[in-house]
């Protein structure tokens, strides 16, 4: 026997190389297991927009008509905790001037999506003075 013909562990044989081109054997995959992958991908996609875009959206539009009815003298919380009355409104240069005391002598520039919420007269008894 000649050193050629010696079987070496490290390199596959040709039915082995035959076999992993092949694949696995035919048959045993039903219909299920064919449909799978094209019934879950949707589902993830429904169950996605169900948690997070749609929620998402809800927010925005909360927030879009909460800035589309700020006017004068509104009473305002700023993403970075500030409260304040609205003095200006520029819906343009989409900027808000603030009164951020009781004079009126200390204004501020915020941009219009830095209104956090606006605050209720009724409710706002626990609200800083803003001195």
């Amino acid at each position: 026997m000649s050193p050629l013909h010696v079987a070496n562990p490290f390199v596959p044989s040709p039915a082995m190389l035959l076999a992993q081109v092949a694949g696995p054997p035919a048959g045993g995959g039903g219909a299920a297991e064919q449909m799978f992958p094209w019934v879950t991908l949707p589902l993830i996609l429904l169950l996605g927009w169900f948690m997070v875009l749609r929620p998402e959206r809800e927010r925005q539009r909360k927030q879009d008509q909460l800035l589309a009815g700020l006017k004068k003298n509104d009473r305002v919380l700023t993403t970075a905790g500030m409260y304040g009355t609205v003095a200006n409104v520029d819906r343009d240069g989409q900027r808000v001037s603030l009164k951020i005391d009781d004079t009126g002598s200390v204004k501020i520039m915020v941009t219009l999506s830095s209104i956090a919420r606006v605050l209720d007269p009724t409710t706002e008894a626990g609200a800083p003075s803003g001195d």
